[in-house]
């Protein structure tokens, strides 16, 4: 009787990793398919493109702000006359 159990919990046990093991599979090769692969590359350069053009934009304005500082600066300075 115990032999038995002792079967059944083996062949339980190991019907259950087989299952798990091919489904673990079948996600890994999901995920390294080539369409998979393209759409991850696709999101990560929109990503890429939307912060440079974000770090532009902020330089643009900074660049902006000082250009407006240094000629404030230079409309105070007395000139040579």
């Amino acid at each position: 009787m115990r032999r038995l159990f002792w079967l059944g919990m083996g062949l339980g046990a190991g019907a259950t990793a087989a299952v798990m093991t091919g489904r673990w599979a079948r996600r890994q090769a999901q995920a390294l398919a080539p369409p998979t692969l393209a759409r991850q590359a696709g999101r990560a350069a929109r990503d890429t493109g939307a912060l440079l053009a974000e770090a532009l934009a902020d330089f643009r304005r900074g660049m902006s702000e000082r250009e407006s500082e240094i000629r404030a600066a230079l409309d105070r300075t007395p000139g040579p006359d």
